[in-house]
């Protein structure tokens, strides 16, 4: 009998933030491959018989493949186990989720996405910063920082000049360079900002 993997978005940080859905989720869970950002109350949701997997990523410190993340899901699914990937934020913002869906689905492996929250929406809102509105801004964009590859750039004229709303994720390390980049194709150094 094959096992079940739950793609789980364990949302920005905050425990309250979590949807239920994935709180019930972690309660199935034989085993869960944790990424660094997932908060230790989340992990502390598990069932205590539950192995807790960490394979952490974080940029510019040593983390496990992406790769053996996959084939772990897989062995682990194919073992019969139901496998929680916990991953900060939602999994299909910026978090790979799309990938290790396609790697799962092409093993014959039962995938279920649990969205969750992402540090997109949910850090402006507890700031009461509204991404839009009605009077001042018609859209959002959201975009990495961190290109996949070198050269990889982001189309900054577009978004220079967009007039939205634009949320950076990943982008504090190269914050110089965007801020640079924004102004030479034409958004305004007056441009409200916050951090």
């Amino acid at each position: 009998m094959t096992g079940k993997v739950y793609l789980i978005g364990a949302g920005p940080g905050d425990l309250d933030m979590l949807t239920l859905k994935a709180a019930r989720c972690l309660q199935l869970a034989d085993v869960a491959l944790v990424d660094d950002l997932v908060h230790p109350d989340i992990c502390a949701m598990l069932r205590p018989d539950a192995e807790i997997v960490p394979v952490g990523k974080r940029g510019g410190c040593p983390s496990t493949p992406q790769a053996a993340i996959e084939q772990r899901m897989i062995d682990e699914a194919r073992a019969g186990k139901t496998v929680a990937r916990l991953k900060g934020g939602d999994p299909f913002v910026f978090g790979r989720g799309g990938e290790e869906m396609l790697t799962l689905q092409a093993a014959g492996v039962e995938v279920e996405i649990v969205n969750g929250l992402s540090a997109g929406l949910a850090v402006p809102a507890t700031l009461g910063i509204p991404l839009t509105h009605r009077h001042f801004v018609h859209g959002v964009t959201f975009v990495s920082g961190h290109p996949h590859q070198d050269g990889d750039e982001p189309n900054w004229q577009a978004l220079a000049q967009s007039g939205m709303t634009l949320v950076i994720y990943m982008g504090v390390k190269r914050l110089p360079l965007i801020r640079a980049e924004l102004l030479r194709h034409g958004l305004k150094a007056d441009t409200r900002r916050r951090r």
